[in-house]
């Protein structure tokens, strides 16, 4: 019994001799886009993100680094509503593009040769503005009273927060590596910089299969 249940601690934990040496550098880089359109709505949202990370091994399988990257956040939609005899249509658009600042400590363990699970603290940090346009329009079918406004507006935000992703690496070979992280553990301060705007904060739990992500890394073997 014994020899079976260390068995199976060796094959869960893939006890290997090893190790990413002190001092190695990589470089990697996660890119997503994502396109949501509701027909029924009339609405359109497009997300593009694109996030280069460097870090360096300061301990054998612990690494330090941080991520400089960008985000654009597209929505379009159309809205119609009524009152009696009028109506108002309102066409808006609204874009958030901001640069995103990342520093981190990450933790690997061993599974096998080739095999990596890893879990990075790390401190996102978000500097961006959102600008908005949107037209509106009303009709009175009864009068035949027709007028439009249109109004734009511009707001400066900053997001600090604090997360716990855990993760895989697998190296495909010695320098080239596929990485993945499976949800978050973590922590979200979101402001708008408008006077009296008060801050948003925000949680998030749980190992979600709907938010995994992708990267590739290349390490610079010595």
């Amino acid at each position: 019994m014994k020899k079976l249940i260390f068995g199976s601690a060796i094959a869960l934990f893939g006890l290997s001799n090893a190790q990413i040496k002190t001092g190695t550098v990589y470089v990697s880089g996660q890119i997503s886009y994502s396109k949501e359109e509701n027909k029924n709505a009339t609405s359109i949202i497009k997300d593009f993100k694109i996030n280069p990370t460097a870090g360096l091994f300061v301990a054998k399988n612990l690494a330090v680094g941080t991520g400089l990257g960008i985000t654009n956040k597209k929505e379009e939609y159309n809205e119609i509503y009524r009152s009696g005899s009028s109506a108002t249509f309102v066409n808006y658009t609204g874009e958030r593009k901001a640069v995103v600042v990342a520093p981190f400590v990450r933790k690997y363990w061993t599974l096998s040769n080739n095999l990596y699970i890893f879990g990075q603290l790390e401190i996102p940090m978000e500097f961006g503005k959102l600008n908005e346009d949107a037209l509106a329009t009303y009709v009175d079918e009864v009068s035949g009273y027709f007028g439009q406004q249109t109004l734009s507006a511009e707001r400066k935000y900053t997001s600090i927060g604090v997360n716990v992703k855990p993760g895989f690496d697998y190296f495909i070979n010695k320098n080239w590596s596929i990485e993945a992280t499976i949800g978050e553990f973590g922590y979200k301060n979101f402001k708008y910089k408008d006077e009296g705007a008060k801050a948003l904060n925000s949680y998030s739990f749980g190992l979600n299969l709907s938010s995994i992500t992708f990267g590739v890394k290349y390490v610079f073997t010595k």
